[in-house]
């Protein structure tokens, strides 16, 4: 019997015995109340990350950012943010078969599951890839296996967004493990971080079929020096098609090396490959606004308490018109206790704005805005605008809900959440100069948490 304690989180989550520890987060094991779902739990303190160096800060965030942005079947998926005053919760997918590396270290595997695990690789890092983020650490300790021995991509505080790229699209920042990194990140001359993560995928593939990596040395400058002349041999048992590939993954010019297209035409990642793989993401079961207002406690720090009414969860549902003060927006939008930095995945246009219309008149723009943009209304309910697009998108037709909170008689809240489609064309779709312009924006919230005033019309 296990006699591990056991904290319940939110009212929603079990959290069990502790599965690792970092230096400044602990995961646990935990199960969902509702739906007796497995899922590990991230625990974070605020106090150590903000007493700690900058860097890291930045790193939590953007590994949160990338997770909701590369939602795959082949990626650990994150499925809840919640904070309360001194602890960050991040509760993930619960993978429960152990590292790659683990069977690596055992020896060599057989081509056929090599290849199976490659291919779920490339289509993992290729979906990365296609949402503008490379993963900068790929090697068999951050791949997982599940229970029915799939792999999930994990691991992705090194990873790099768009914005981090410089004006010609190439990362300076080095970074990565000696053995499996790319020689062009060492030269600091600018590299193509997509490049970078096709050179480690061919260390790893090298290191499925052979039981050990292609570059070995006694010290980090040997292993340096042969990366760097891509020296290596291969053994006798691998076949000729596989390392034919993995020869053209370790070139050591990125402009030679192989791309993403090039390796799924391979004749060996051919082999069984159903071409690119066909999934479904699950709709967010909370939109940006709302995860921050029900992620935050501004209660005692007490896993498991219950939150008061009027706390950090607020639920609108009534039919009546939803009114908010100017406090409870400061408040719930607030620098100190906001997580939306977390969940920000680029430079996106705002989620939420204060306009200087009433609620009546937003409404009224809104739909006039739409019509504009072939958006079609699929339906009206007070001050809450259902839209969708008209064309078919990478997920399907993208579905927008404005809602429209009134604060005075000619001031309102007007926050967008997506319904359907891909949240990358969402961020993109939404754009302040086509919204604000024909909403008489007034604020609109940043990614530091500050409001800008765009009119100046608020007396």
């Amino acid at each position: 019997m296990d006699d591990s304690p056991r904290t319940i989180l939110f009212d929603k989550y079990e959290m069990g015995r502790l599965l690792g520890q970092g230096n400044f987060a602990k995961v646990y094991y935990g199960r969902n109340l509702v739906t007796n779902e497995s899922v590990a739990i991230k625990v974070i303190k605020k106090e150590k990350i903000e007493q700690g160096k900058v860097k890291l800060v930045k790193q939590i965030k953007r590994e949160v950012s990338v997770m909701r942005l590369v939602q795959h079947p082949h990626i650990v998926e994150l499925k809840e943010v919640m904070a309360t005053k001194a602890k960050i919760f991040l509760v993930m997918e619960y993978v429960k078969g152990g590292e790659l590396f683990a069977k690596v270290a055992k020896g060599k595997l057989r081509e056929d599951a090599a290849r199976k695990y490659f291919q779920q690789l490339i289509s993992a890092v290729d979906f990365c890839h296609s949402r503008g983020v490379t993963h900068r650490d790929l090697k068999p300790e951050n791949l997982f296996l599940d229970e029915n021995e799939d792999l999930k991509v994990s691991d992705f505080g090194l990873s790099a967004l768009p914005e981090q790229r410089r004006s010609d699209g190439m990362l300076v920042t080095p970074c990565g493990t000696p053995a499996y990194v790319a020689p062009e990140v060492l030269k600091k001359k600018g590299y193509d971080g997509s490049k970078a993560d096709i050179w480690s995928c061919g260390v790893i593939l090298y290191a499925l079929l052979s039981g050990y990596l292609p570059f070995q040395g006694e010290n980090v400058i040997r292993i340096y020096k042969k990366a760097f002349r891509a020296e290596y041999i291969f053994p006798d048992w691998i076949s000729l098609e596989a390392k034919n590939l993995i020869s053209k993954l370790l070139v050591v010019d990125p402009e030679k090396r192989y791309s993403m297209e090039d390796i799924m035409r391979d004749p060996w990642f051919q082999y069984g490959f159903m071409g690119p793989i066909a999934f479904s993401i699950k709709e967010e079961s909370h939109n940006l606004p709302s995860a921050i207002e029900g992620s935050l406690l501004d209660n005692e720090d007490e896993v498991g308490e219950k939150e008061e009414d009027g706390g950090g969860i607020r639920n609108n549902k009534s039919s009546s018109r939803p009114f908010y003060n100017a406090f409870e927006i400061i408040s719930s939008l607030s620098h100190g206790f906001d997580l939306r930095s977390l969940f920000e995945t680029r430079k996106r246009s705002p989620s939420m704005f204060i306009s200087k219309f009433s609620a009546a008149a937003v409404v009224g723009k809104v739909e006039a805005v739409a019509k504009k943009l072939n958006l079609r209304i699929m339906g009206r309910k007070d001050y809450m605008v259902r839209m969708q697009g008209t064309k078919e998108g990478r997920k399907g037709k993208l579905g927008m809900t404005v809602e429209v909170f009134e604060v005075a008689p000619e001031v309102a809240v007007v926050e967008f959440s997506k319904s359907a489609g891909d949240t990358l064309e969402y961020v993109k779709f939404l754009d302040l100069d086509v919204w604000g312009g024909n909403l008489g924006v007034l604020l609109w919230y940043t990614k530091k948490g500050l409001f800008l005033i765009i009119s100046r019309d608020l007396d």
